[in-house]
């Protein structure tokens, strides 16, 4: 395989690297590559691509909180890419390798869409603390079109001793021109104790905001955008637990024999009584007399 190919490749399986796994994948693949300048030359787009895919988080500078780095992130118009955290009101250089944040800089932003994306900033956050384990939010005012907003959530676990993690992600964008909330929901696990299993799905919605929340107060409309997202978010937990359910009763019950071939069940009692009686008599086989 010649070098190039042996990159894309490389590539190809960090974009599907599990949930927390990426270093793990990562030193997999130098062996495949066998040239560590060839590998960081061909891997940070790659890296890069699956960051942002991913919602990967940062700690900001001088602040204690974390923030998301996706597309809703990079700061247009800057020579040097940078990212901004509109919740600290600065931006920030971002090195995709080691997943840090630095040369910290004040931010200025749209003071005609502040008081609705804080509004709405503070409504996800009090969400995200009732219902995610240690998850991160950032709520981005569009730089391209006024009066829309892009609420981002991610949580992830990583349970290595048992062998299994996972990631919950969602976005929504909030349109105030055309009262609506488009939004999206991408759950990945990955078990792999004496096996490999992941699920990956996801889930679309989309849904018009009543007049009353577009004429309401910024805050009372955030904490109502966030009801409406939770009812949505609800139904898709909902679901996904009446399909674990249906694959545990039918799905997986279907690849397997209730019964043996013999179409009765074993009696393991008389299976342990065959199998010490036969101990017995290869015992009493090898015995000599006079031994």
């Amino acid at each position: 395989m010649e070098p190039h190919e042996r990159v894309q490749a490389a590539c190809d399986f960090l974009l599907q690297s599990p949930p927390g796994e990426i270093n793990d994948v990562l030193n997999d693949v130098r062996n495949i590559i066998s040239d560590d300048n060839l590998l960081e030359e061909g891997v940070i787009p790659a890296l890069k691509k699956y960051n942002l895919a991913q919602f990967i988080t940062v700690e900001v500078p001088e602040t204690n909180h974390q923030s998301i780095i996706s597309e809703a992130a990079r700061l247009e118009g800057e020579e040097q890419e940078r990212w901004v955290d509109p919740r600290s009101k600065q931006s920030f250089a971002f090195d995709h390798i080691t997943l840090e944040a630095s040369d910290p800089q004040p931010f200025e932003p749209n003071e005609g869409s502040e008081p609705f994306r804080v509004a709405l900033e503070k409504a996800s956050l009090n969400y995200l603390l009732a219902h995610f384990h240690d998850g991160v939010t950032s709520v981005f005012a569009s730089q391209a079109i006024t009066n829309q907003f892009i609420l981002q959530i991610v949580a992830n676990k990583y349970n290595p001793t048992n062998f299994w993690s996972g990631r919950w992600r969602s976005e929504y964008i909030v349109d105030l021109n055309e009262h609506t909330v488009k939004g999206t929901m991408l759950v990945n696990v990955h078990y792999y104790e004496q096996g490999n299993v992941q699920l990956s799905t996801t889930h679309s919605i989309s849904f018009s905001l009543p007049p009353a929340i577009v004429t309401a107060s910024p805050e009372s409309a955030g904490t109502k955008i966030l009801a409406l997202i939770e009812s949505e978010e609800a139904k898709y937990q909902n679901s996904l637990n009446d399909t674990y359910h249906e694959m545990s009763e039918k799905t997986f019950k279907s690849l397997r024999r209730a019964l043996p071939m013999t179409r009765s069940k074993l009696d393991w009692e008389k299976v342990l009584g065959y199998k010490l009686g036969a101990e017995l008599s290869s015992s009493k086989g090898a015995f000599t007399p006079g031994s």
